[in-house]
């Protein structure tokens, strides 16, 4: 159990060190994906669907909604 807990620990740091030097339209394309994974989790988890398949499609779907919404404030 503790070597999950320490994987996890040094996947958040890389996780944090790695959106160094990002500009915007990469930054709203990873929270775009990270809000979209979360609620793409929930809404699979509310009708029954199978949770990865929720995550992966509310991720891309709010990776390209962070593009653009990028793109049009542009």
């Amino acid at each position: 159990m503790w070597v999950l807990k320490w994987l996890v620990i040094v996947a958040m740091i890389c996780g944090v060190c790695g959106c160094a030097g990002m500009n915007s339209t990469d930054q709203r394309a990873l929270s775009g994906g990270a809000i979209g994974s979360v609620a793409g989790l929930g809404a699979a988890a509310v009708i029954g669907a199978p949770l990865l398949v929720g995550v992966a499609a509310g991720a891309a779907a709010g990776a390209v909604g962070g593009v653009v919404i990028d793109q049009m404030q542009r």
